[in-house]
């Protein structure tokens, strides 16, 4: 069991079984959404993931340059939770960030590198695809 938390702690998730592996995401929106030069993004299915605590202090943002697009986050400190999609149902994206540690996982590789920030430097030797990654 993997667990996590918002910034005041209002917030509190867990995941169960394993982890996937961790996707850093260079596009515009994620960068804005963040505040940071890329969003770490973990794929959970929606059946392993649960709000333990504050389901009442989560709120919702609609993406008005993606269609069907949604983050949600805690609605005292800002911290972002989990991304959700129309198009993918069975799935969120859970910000790694947020996660309790010790957490087992690693990246998996770097996505939408063409939109990255002019000012980071990616220093490893993950894939990189120009947009996203191919299924």
């Amino acid at each position: 069991m993997t667990k996590g938390s918002c910034l005041c702690g209002a917030i509190e998730f867990q995941i169960s079984g394993t982890l996937n592996k961790i996707q850093a995401c260079h596009c515009q929106q994620c960068r804005k959404a963040q505040g940071t030069p890329f969003a770490t993004n973990l794929p959970v299915a929606v059946e392993h993931f649960t709000i333990t605590k504050g389901n009442d202090v989560l709120k919702e943002f609609k993406s008005q340059t993606r269609e069907g697009k949604y983050r949600l986050f805690c609605s005292h400190c800002g911290s972002p939770i989990i991304s959700r999609m129309e198009s993918l149902p069975d799935v969120v994206r859970v910000r790694a960030g947020t996660l309790d540690e010790p957490v087992v996982s690693e990246l998996a590789h770097h996505q939408f590198v063409a939109d990255k920030a002019s000012w980071w430097n990616i220093d490893d030797e993950l894939p990189r695809h120009h947009k996203a990654p191919p299924d």
